[in-house]
């Protein structure tokens, strides 16, 4: 028998009455179930069952910490990037993953840490889709350091350094490019440069890559959504590759390649 856990998109009934009704069903088989509210739930899972969105996924990630369980994403959503099956289908799902019938794809993660200008650390995150670095009120001048290196600095509303799994979500909106979800790479998109150059940077995912506030403008650093810290003039955010990888199930055909042509259209070119 197996221990499960449930992540639930609490504001959408049909997921709800779905995991209720999972519930039931799997722990009447003999399965111990879960529903996941913080990480100390975590422990002794053998899989992870995500129902809503991509949203409900990066917070099944997270609550995980860095354990290496696999997550079954069942899209709620409208597309989801990182589901792997329908409603319809989560018990069929859940019996293919129980008897290890099912592909793992391994996603490059982030480790993201926070400087105070006198040197005190102020926290730090780890995320599967991005870290930005935004305004809070006016446009902020942010300085960039690639491997202890000073690079340039960006006028700009804020910048997203994404995964290539996140390139699909904040980074895209600031029209970053699409990067194959499995690759390894990390991006720097600037978000409403108030310059020239407002390219996005395709980094060696092993590059260490530093955001500093310059001037007295405030900003906020947030990691997959979720605030990591308030940033003030001087203040600096680490960010590199993490040694964490999300373990998203997944079943026949490439689910990137396949949502990507429904969302964008191409089904039928």
């Amino acid at each position: 028998m197996a221990t499960l856990g449930l992540v639930v998109h609490e504001g959408r009934e049909a997921a709800v009455a779905q995991a209720d009704e999972l519930a039931r069903r799997l722990s009447a088989e003999g399965h111990e179930v879960r529903r996941l509210g913080g990480a100390g739930d975590a422990d002794g899972l053998d899989l992870v069952v995500s129902l809503g969105g991509d949203g409900s996924i990066l917070r099944a990630v997270h609550l995980l910490d860095g354990r290496a369980v696999p997550v079954l994403g069942v899209n709620f959503g409208q597309l989801g990037y990182l589901t792997a099956c329908e409603p319809d289908d989560v018990e069929a799902s859940i019996g293919r993953v129980l008897r290890g019938e099912h592909a793992i794809e391994e996603r490059m993660m982030l480790r993201v840490d926070v400087h105070r200008a006198d040197g005190d650390h102020a926290g730090g995150d780890h995320g599967l889709n991005e870290l930005v670095v935004e305004r809070t009120g006016h446009t902020i001048r942010l300085g960039v350091w690639f491997d202890g290196s000073f690079f340039t600095s960006y006028a700009a509303d804020g910048l997203i350094v994404a995964t290539p799994t996140g390139s699909t979500a904040y980074a895209f909106s600031a029209r970053g490019p699409i990067v194959d979800a499995l690759h390894r790479s990390l991006q720097l998109t600037p978000v409403s440069a108030h310059m020239l150059f407002d390219r996005t940077l395709v980094l060696g995912p092993q590059t260490e890559i530093a955001l500093e506030v310059l001037g007295d403008r405030p900003a906020t650093c947030t990691v997959d959504g979720r605030e990591v810290a308030p940033l003030g003039e001087g203040d600096r955010v680490v960010c590199t590759s993490s040694d964490r990888a999300a373990r998203l199930v997944a079943f026949g055909e490439r689910q990137f390649e396949r949502v990507l042509k429904a969302k964008f259209g191409l089904e039928d070119r």
